[in-house]
């Protein structure tokens, strides 16, 4: 029992040196992407095209809103069939919309696939070049201090950001530092 303890306490001890011993660097991966011009390019090109699919959405809806206070204003004149008929064309009217909505915004949508296809292969650049100067400096551990990792206080030594950029081959001389 006593050696059984002891091997615990042994195993737990060398863990925990084991876990120290680990080099911890980080990144700012927003930092990083905003030095890449061909992600300013496409994110600059998803922006525009988002922007006037979200103008299309909002021409839909005005014209719905126009046709219900049309429709308000005239329901008590119209006949039943008529009143019928233009409320049939208003429900096709937010249908379509929300069926427009669904395709350009919705998960999978259009605008989910022109960033997977414009954005995500400079993602995967980015990633490959923090994993090979992680690997190259012997980090064990490398953090994103622009996701959702808060990082209280961060020592600049650690921050792999520039090197990443270098691996990438983008030139930073002459940037204010």
């Amino acid at each position: 029992m006593m050696k059984t303890i002891l091997s615990l306490m042994m195993a737990l001890f060398l863990s925990v040196g084991a876990a120290m011993a680990q080099k911890v660097a980080y990144v700012d991966t927003k930092y990083i992407m905003e030095q890449i011009p061909d992600y300013q390019t496409a994110q600059e090109e998803v922006d525009r095209i988002s922007q006037k699919w979200q103008q299309e959405l909002e021409q839909m809806y005005q014209e719905i809103e126009r046709l219900y206070r049309e429709f308000q204003t005239q329901e008590v004149l119209l006949p039943e069939d008529v009143k019928r008929e233009r409320q049939e064309e208003i429900f096709a009217k937010e249908r379509e919309a929300k069926e427009f909505r669904e395709k350009k915004f919705g998960y999978n949508g259009e605008l989910f696939t022109l960033q997977d296809t414009k954005v995500r292969p400079i993602q995967d650049k980015v990633f490959k070049s923090i994993e090979a100067v992680a690997k190259r400096r012997r980090f064990d551990i490398v953090l994103d201090k622009a996701g959702e990792v808060t990082l209280v206080y961060t020592n600049a030594q650690y921050d792999l950001s520039d090197l990443v950029l270098e691996d990438m081959g983008i030139d930073m001389e002459g940037e204010g530092e």
